[in-house]
């Protein structure tokens, strides 16, 4: 027999453990409970992430985005200072690399200034007592409120106040469908449950779990791989985040120096085009017909795209070579030394999601729902940061659609 619950979440990512909890506090008499697949919470993208409170001057100020990265920032960081958790609030230099990218500068001024977020113009001078290696063209951009943090510390804090707070976390669950003529009943690892609502946020399977719901008719996720690659200097050998000026048609920022908690440096991301969903290392997790699909869709996207998918595909797969990344890097810091830089970080996956008809890569949050369910499927950078706030506009969603 199904186990009644309020509401079950689907997802234990830094998304799913933020809605139960937002759940809970709004409904303190009605039943969470969360599936996880995995062995334990943040395996994924919440665990495998840069770690990095963005400020939100990137986006549009129309954008979601623009106003759960600021009002984020703040309540992630008050968060991890109330658990004593780890915080480096070392702000991040976004960089000039030519005079081509000085209108780019100023239109991220403009956001930051529509969105309310502090960012200040600083001549190239200014930003080396900021930064003493920073290569910049005549000026950069200074974000005082940027800084980093530990995800895999967050995670584990965030799911044990869910489960303080009376949430249900089942791990080692996975998803397995809706049962046959029995609608409001779901099928996971932990059993069948009979859930009054059901919220959908499971990353890189999300739109999935949302066609088995009616939903995500139009939109697939495309998987994109994110590698870093770490500089064995010592800790402090750079003070601050150092951004290139990143190109805004498309969702990704470029490779980029970051400052670690512990006050390392790490240098990428890459974006590479993954061939399945879980791509990590090898052929682990393989899936055939994952790799059919993407493969199919890439392929796709090369022929036409709403962006230059070709050559982003191209100078992403070059990234793979320590060299080609260490010499992108060097266009930012002085003395960046190949010699440096010989240990990649844990590959993470990035649920980037795509409009099937127009094969254009959404850049803001999406959602799709009903009475019964509500599908998070583009929750990408900056997710871990808007976690908090976004959690809210979830629930305030499933109000609305309840009502």
């Amino acid at each position: 027999m199904a186990t009644p619950t309020d509401f079950l979440v689907l997802g234990g990512g830094i998304i799913g453990l933020a809605v139960a909890r937002e759940l809970r506090r709004r409904h303190p008499d009605q039943q969470v409970t969360l599936v996880e697949k995995e062995s334990s919470v943040g395996q994924h993208a919440s665990g495998r992430n840069s770690g990095v409170l963005h400020a939100g001057f990137y986006y549009s100020a129309d954008s979601l985005k623009a106003r759960f990265c600021r009002d984020g920032n703040k309540a992630l960081r008050e968060y991890i200072l109330s658990r004593k958790l780890s915080l480096n609030p070392c702000g991040k230099l976004v960089v000039a690399r030519s005079a081509a990218d000085l209108p780019q500068l100023d239109e991220l001024q403009r956001r930051a200034i529509r969105n309310g977020v502090a960012l200040e113009s600083v001549t190239a001078a200014e930003a080396r007592t900021i930064e003493p290696r920073v290569k910049t063209f005549e000026r950069a951009l200074w974000s005082p409120n940027t800084a980093t943090a530990d995800p895999a510390q967050v995670i584990a804090a965030f799911r044990e106040d869910a489960e303080r707070e009376g949430i249900q976390v089942r791990t080692g669950s996975p998803y397995l469908g809706r049962t046959q003529g029995q609608p409001g009943v779901v099928r996971t690892g932990a059993g069948e449950f009979a859930p009054g609502y059901v919220v959908n946020c499971a990353g890189l399977y999300a739109d999935r779990v949302a066609l088995d719901f009616g939903f995500s008719q139009n939109y697939r996720i495309l998987p994109f791989k994110g590698l870093y690659l770490y500089s064995d200097e010592p800790a402090g050998a750079f003070r601050t985040n150092i951004y290139p000026v990143p190109d805004l048609r498309n969702p990704f920022l470029g490779v980029h120096f970051t400052v670690t908690v512990d006050g390392h440096a790490k240098i990428g991301p890459t974006a590479i085009p993954a061939f399945w969903r879980e791509q990590y290392t090898g052929f682990d997790r393989f899936q055939a017909a994952e790799f059919a699909e993407i493969v199919w869709r890439d392929l796709g996207l090369f022929v036409s795209a709403g962006f230059d998918f070709r050559r982003l595909a191209v100078e992403e797969l070059r990234k793979y070579s320590r060299a080609h990344l260490v010499k992108l890097a060097g266009e930012l810091a002085t003395n960046v030394d190949l010699a440096h830089y010989h240990h990649w970080g844990k590959p993470g996956i990035r649920a980037q999601l795509m409009q099937i008809h127009t094969r254009k890569l959404e850049m803001d949050f999406v959602l799709e729902g009903d009475a019964k369910s509500l599908h998070v499927l583009n929750a990408v950078s900056p997710a871990w940061t808007c976690s908090l706030p976004f959690a809210a506009h979830v629930c305030d969603r499933i109000a609305e659609l309840t009502a």
